[in-house]
């Protein structure tokens, strides 16, 4: 007699054997490659992670967005103004400090070069404007320039002056950063060969005539307020 409640059913000869006839052989309950392949690529385009949302997207190929949703997409909603042109300065910023840092630049290079790219604008490099390629041609400009100034390479009155050996010597003495194997194997992975650092480093110096860049120093500014006291002041006596 059950006394109220559902008697249980008691275990037969066939349930037992169904058991026992359960595999407890390390890997028996993984998923098989075939599923496992079927369901990768029917999840392919799907959420990727759980905090995921379909929040910005249509519900069909034929659907269309609200119009709130579809200001949101075009920066006219007032918390949305501008995000595009601020991803993309922190963008050109993030990319260019770990290039830097990747190929062991001094501070003042990684400035000088993170003040360049920051506010370079990048359409004038046309199919070849993205980040990683133009802060590559950055850095090599930055790094050669100042290796350059340092052995007085950068003055052309002054190499005319100079007798050729003088000036086969102060060649051998300098070194690109194109010589560099980690900034060779950066240049391989963006797809940029030799001819391509010097076409681009040609159009980036025109840029920064025309942007006013040459001096560009991150998180220095080289407008001195005319507010501000002299540095040296003369003595009143």
């Amino acid at each position: 007699m059950s006394n109220g409640g559902t008697a249980s059913r008691p275990t037969s000869q066939s349930d037992r054997e169904d058991i026992d006839r359960l595999s407890r052989r390390p890997g028996d309950s993984t998923v098989s490659r075939a599923d496992l392949q079927r369901d990768e690529t029917t999840r392919r385009w799907g959420l990727v992670t759980p905090s995921a949302t379909r929040i910005g997207r249509a519900d069909s190929p034929d659907g269309d967005l609200s119009d709130n949703i579809r200001r949101l997409h075009e920066e006219r909603h007032p918390a949305m103004e501008g995000y595009s042109q601020r991803a993309h300065r922190l963008e050109k910023l993030r990319l260019t400090h770990a290039f830097c840092g990747s190929l062991g630049l001094t501070p003042w290079q990684r400035d000088r070069a993170i003040g360049t790219m920051v506010d370079l604008d990048l359409t004038a490099f046309g199919s070849q404007r993205a980040i990683p390629k133009v802060a590559l041609v950055v850095i090599r400009h930055v790094v050669d320039r100042e290796r350059e100034h340092h052995l007085g390479l950068h003055d052309e009155e002054w190499i005319a002056e100079q007798p050729p050996e003088r000036l086969a010597d102060l060649y051998d003495q300098f070194h690109s950063i194109t010589d560099d194997d980690q900034f060779t194997a950066l240049c391989e992975q963006h797809d940029l060969d030799v001819t391509n650092l010097n076409r681009l480093r040609r159009t980036l110096i025109d840029q920064l005539d025309k942007q006013d860049l040459h001096e560009a120093v991150y998180g220095r500014n080289p407008y001195r307020d005319p507010s501000l006291p002299e540095l040296t002041i003369g003595s009143s006596a």
